[in-house]
């Protein structure tokens, strides 16, 4: 199996991992742990895991000049990325949240054109459109919500940020992924998140009850540290040594699909003509983002 198809792989299984958690974060959040508290766990349980695993690899400095971009590679895929979404989750509802997500791939396909000077094909822009028109027409007509959402305006506003510090974050973090092995990046990245945040993650950390937890909640927990965390960050970063920033971040299209099928596994949602339709959009468009083709010369010009 060549880069390529292992790098879409583990660009679906990321995604995957990531559509599970709106579900599976919202389930202990606030009851047994609050949102910042969250990240805090978060970060420190990815910190401690790379670290770890990076003593088993080749060992790598960072150049100098490299250390701005490490810096704000975290502060927007560790630090604003993670505490938006959270915050959102809280104020607004999951429906909202998968509506204004689906926007990261369009801000990606913009800022890689500007800053990263990626091809922009009419290929690629019909197929973020096709899968931006199917995540909407999926989430639009969707018939349940059943999350508190005290502060709806505010929390779409965390959502927005959140769509745009993931875009920011794959643009910063690509040339990187060329340069460095994962681990070294993945440690340095999380480590800065973990002290960069502790001012506001720290309060609501410890005031969580560590010893009287039930099991139920651990491993919901250890599934976001260890899943959600962990592996769709290393995921990810192993995507984008093969694949462009655009690609990558079109498979955001398939966590309202995820999270749906997720939701009939557990017997909370039932599958329907307007579902198998908004699937039949998302894959189609993240198709025509990812595949080649070099014979269709009018799907391959740029803009």
């Amino acid at each position: 199996m060549n880069k390529r198809y292992l790098a879409l792989i583990a660009a679906f299984l990321a995604t995957t991992i990531y559509g599970i958690n709106h579900t599976v974060a919202k389930e202990v959040m606030p009851v047994y742990i609050g949102s910042s508290g969250f990240i805090m766990l978060r970060l420190l349980g990815a910190t401690l895991i790379f670290w770890l695993i990076s003593l088993f690899t080749p060992n790598e400095k960072i150049e100098k000049k490299d250390f701005l971009k490490i810096l704000i590679a975290s502060i927007l895929g560790m630090c604003v990325n993670m505490l938006a979404f959270f915050r959102g989750l809280e104020l607004s509802t999951p429906i909202n949240s998968g509506i204004i997500i689906t926007l990261s791939p369009v801000l990606v396909l913009i800022l890689s054109y500007f800053f990263l000077k990626e091809k922009v094909t009419i290929k690629k822009i019909i197929g973020i459109l096709i899968g931006f028109s199917g995540a909407v027409f999926l989430i639009l007509n969707s018939s349940k919500t059943g999350i508190n959402a005290p502060n709806i305006p505010l929390g779409n506003s965390f959502f927005l940020l959140n769509a745009s510090a993931y875009a920011g974050y794959l643009i910063v973090i690509k040339p990187l992924t060329s340069k460095y092995n994962i681990f070294t990046l993945m440690k340095w990245l999380f480590l800065i998140g973990l002290v960069l945040s502790t001012p506001i993650t720290f309060n609501q950390f410890i005031e969580v009850n560590w010893t009287e937890l039930p099991w139920f909640a651990i491993w919901r927990m250890a599934y976001v540290v260890i899943g959600t965390t962990f592996l769709t960050y290393l995921f990810n970063i192993y995507a984008l040594k093969t694949l462009s920033p655009t690609t990558v971040g079109s498979f955001i299209y398939l966590q309202p699909i995820i999270t749906i099928g997720f939701a009939l596994i557990t017997g909370n949602d039932v599958l329907d003509t307007t579902k198998l339709f908004s699937c039949l959009l998302v894959f189609i468009g993240i198709y025509l983002v990812s595949i080649r083709n070099k014979n269709n010369q009018l799907f391959n010009n740029k803009l």
